[in-house]
Parts: C-alpha cells; structure tokens; sequence
C-alpha cells in the first residue's frame, strides 16, 4: 500500500455519511460540536498516533502500544476490546449503508429505508463481499478500500453543490445563527456528543498493518494529516448542506443525507443525482466496511499469535497470507449480532442506537490506553534517539497537552454514551442491555486470557 491506497484507506474508514445525517438530525449545535471535536479529540489523536506507529511500526496497532506500555494483560485488553467491538460496529454500520443504499430507488427510497427484510439482505450482502475481498488479500481488497473513499468523498462533495444552488434559489430551509450552533447540554440529545467524537475515529486502523505500508514511517504521516483536513472539510460542510436542504426533524440519522440530496436534487429538477449519489455511496460505505475489516482482523491475529486468544486466530491462509480465521469469525459474530439486534428490537432506529453506543463504549477503551500510553512511552530514551520517530509537536508540553485532552475527551464519550437518548421507548431497559452486553463482551475476553495466560504457563 502506497500513499495514495493509505490516504483513500483513510477517508474510507473514517468518513462516514451517516455522522452528517447524525449531525443534522441533531441539528445547527453540530457545527460547533464538529469544531470543538477536530480541535480537542482529532487533531491530538493525529499526533498521537502518528508517534506511536513511526516508534512501533509493528502490526497490531492498539493492542501493541498498550502492551508497550502498560504490559500484556493491559495489552490483551485494549486488543479485545478493540476486536470486539467491531461485533456491535459493523451491524450499525451495515445498518446504515443499507438505509443509505435504499436511495437508488428514489420513489421507494423513504419506506425502504425502514423495511426491515430489505435492510437485512443488503447489509449481510455487503458484509459477504468485504469478507471474501478481504481474505483475498490487500492486493485485491485494497482496491475495495480505494473505491469506498473515492465513493463516499464524491456523494458528500454533490450534497455541498447541491446545497448551494439550492440556497441560491430559495434559500435554506434552516436559519444559522451564532448563537444556536453553540453546544447545549441536554440530557435528551447529549448521548449524540459521544458519535462526534468516534465519527473522527479511524487513523489507527491503517498502523494495525503497518508492515503491509511501503515506507510506514514516511506514508502514514503524510496520509494521516492529509486524509484529515479532508474529512473534517466535509463533515462540517456537509452538515451546513444538509441542514441547507431539509429542516433537522425530517433527517433520518442513518440515511438523512441521501433524503436531504433526493430533496435538494427535486427542486433542481435533475432527480438522477440522487441515485448516482446512492450507487457512489453503497460503493463507499463497502469500502469502510472492507477497510474496517482488514485492520482489526489484524488485532486478534497478533493476539492469536501471542497465545491468548486460540491458535486459530493466529493462522494465515496458505494461498492468500491473511488471518483468514479471525475476518471469518469477525463476520459471523457481526452477521449473528445484526439479525438479533432486529429480534430483540421495537423499532430499527432503537436496534441501530444501542449498536452505536455498545460500539462506541467498547471502542474507546483502548483509547483510554492509547492517550495514557503515549505519556507512559515518552519516558523511555529510545524515543528521542529514534531517528524515525514522529514525535507530537511542541516537546513535553504538546505531549502532555495531546494525551490528557485526548484522554478527557474519550472519558467524556463513553460517559454520554451510557446517558438513554430522549427518543428511547423503555430507557431502563435500552440502559440494561447495553451495560450488560458490553459487560459479557468483556468478561469473555478476561476468561479467554486467564486460559491463555494458564497454558502459556504450563
């Protein structure tokens, strides 16, 4: 993978269409929440990783920092954690790419979007195709991972355009102000805070292979910050262009952008870009499907290898050399979480909510790691004798400044993510299941390590 496979790899993981809808759905306060995300979450996130991968060019990524820093039991938890979550990720994210691909049939578009058989076929197709690309190999699934950036930059670039020939011809169907982009807390709608934060989350997934990067002490900065400034350009312009086209209450948070594009697309009377932004989209949203595969079937592969987790996930396929064992049960543990998340749920919306915040609570423990880590490794010498070495800007105190914001603002995320979201029907109930799912999540990660750790011993 080159700088350009790395930089698209990016946007495709990171970039997400749904975050705007999200955002829009929440409404005007999203722009300054966008804002105050990329300054104290990603930016610091940035350094912080781009240090930790040029000093520890190694695959595994998450898992192979915290073990650096705080040693393997630590590790085995940042790994699993990390792992796992992509059981409760990937089932909102098919979720979502459904909903969104629904668009290509703009006249049904609305009702299928909702239509709980359609959406299941598609999402479990599109998980198919990541998998089997994926253990093909990067030679073939990168290119997966190239079209999914391209197709998810390109859908957000026509929400933009379009939005501004609309507003020039009838203005917006939302008033901005200065006052009401300001954040405010609300109790109902702060369990939102918490998907700003994980829609910047993504650039450590690349460093989980690094050694399948040419050059990863040069290529990943570059592509890091390059993919960034991108991404954070379009969530902030998209969801001025979004709230442009449709008033917040009528945006769907999985697939509002597609409905804001069909809207906007009417009213210019050239109805077809809507589909086009559909097909370019379900195009992207594989793409991050596959791109998220990829890196984190690398996590319990380097586990598997290590010994704590069965050996089995440390095989590599004879003919395709990829952990073919871990993307297999990465699949179908997410395949078997998205058809009982539809059983167990009154409505899809409240299904793909509880995904989102069991996926954002799992995912943000390593970063916990991640943030203290840095602080932890920046003791020893070889950091400055590394001449290979990223370092966080500005010394000590950029290091300190990166690592405690960073470290603050993930506690925060997972704080608001247990908050119920006002739309919740029963909010005890949506608060048990999701405290206890993520709690099993990770007792069977601690049994699998104690086995691990017991015949390692033996």
């Amino acid at each position: 993978m080159g700088f350009w496979d790395v930089l698209l790899f990016n946007i495709a993981t990171v970039l997400g269409p749904r975050w705007i809808a999200a955002a829009g759905h929440n409404g005007t306060s999203s722009i300054s929440l966008w804002v105050i995300a990329a300054v104290c979450f990603f930016i610091p996130g940035a350094f912080v990783i781009n240090e930790l991968s040029s000093r520890f060019p190694d695959e595994g990524g998450l898992y192979v920092w915290a073990k650096e820093a705080f040693g393997d039991f630590h590790g085995f938890v940042a790994g699993w954690t990390y792992w796992v979550y992509t059981v409760f990720y990937f089932p909102g994210l098919l979720l979502a790419s459904a909903s969104m691909s629904a668009y290509i049939f703009p006249e049904k578009g609305a009702t299928l979007a909702q239509d709980r058989p359609f959406l299941l076929e598609v999402s479990l197709g599109l998980l198919v195709i990541a998998v089997l690309l994926n253990i093909i190999g990067l030679n073939i699934g990168k290119w997966l991972q190239n079209a999914g950036g391209v197709g998810t930059y390109l859908p957000l670039l026509m929400l933009v355009a379009i939005a501004a020939l609309v507003y020039f011809r009838q203005g917006s169907m939302t008033h901005f102000t200065w006052a009401n982009m300001m954040p405010t807390w609300n109790w109902d709608t702060v369990n939102f805070w918490s998907q700003i934060a994980f829609a910047f989350t993504g650039l450590e997934l690349v460093s989980a292979m690094s050694e399948e990067v040419r050059d990863p002490r040069r290529t990943l900065p570059r592509a890091v910050f390059g993919a960034g400034a991108m991404i954070a350009l379009a969530y902030i312009a998209g969801t001025f262009a979004i709230l442009t086209l449709a008033p917040a209450a009528d945006l769907d948070p999985k697939s509002g952008v597609f409905h804001a594009i069909t809207a906007g697309a009417v009213v210019l009377k050239v109805a077809f870009l809507g589909i086009l932004a559909a097909v370019l989209v379900s195009v992207g949203n594989a793409g991050g499907v596959g791109s998220t595969v990829a890196g984190i079937a690398r996590v319990p592969f380097v586990v598997g290898i290590d010994s704590y987790l069965p050996s089995a996930f440390g095989k590599i396929h004879p003919k395709w050399k990829t952990p073919y064992i871990s993307i297999l049960v990465q699949a179908g543990l997410s395949g078997a979480i998205l058809l009982l998340s539809q059983i167990r749920s009154e409505t899809v919306q409240a299904a793909y909510q509880m995904l989102i915040d069991a996926a954002i609570i799992l995912y943000f423990i390593p970063f916990l790691y991640m943030f203290a880590g840095v602080l932890k490794l920046a003791k020893r010498k070889d950091r400055l004798e590394n001449p290979h070495a990223v370092l966080v800007p500005g010394g000590k105190i950029g290091l300190w400044i990166s690592g405690v914001l960073g470290f603050f603002v993930v506690l925060v995320g997972i704080f608001v993510s247990l908050v119920p979201p006002g739309d919740a029907a029963n909010k005890l109930s949506f608060e048990l299941r999701l405290v206890g799912g993520t709690l099993v999540s990770i007792l069977i990660g601690l049994a699998l390590y104690w086995r691990g750790a017991r015949s390692k011993v033996s």
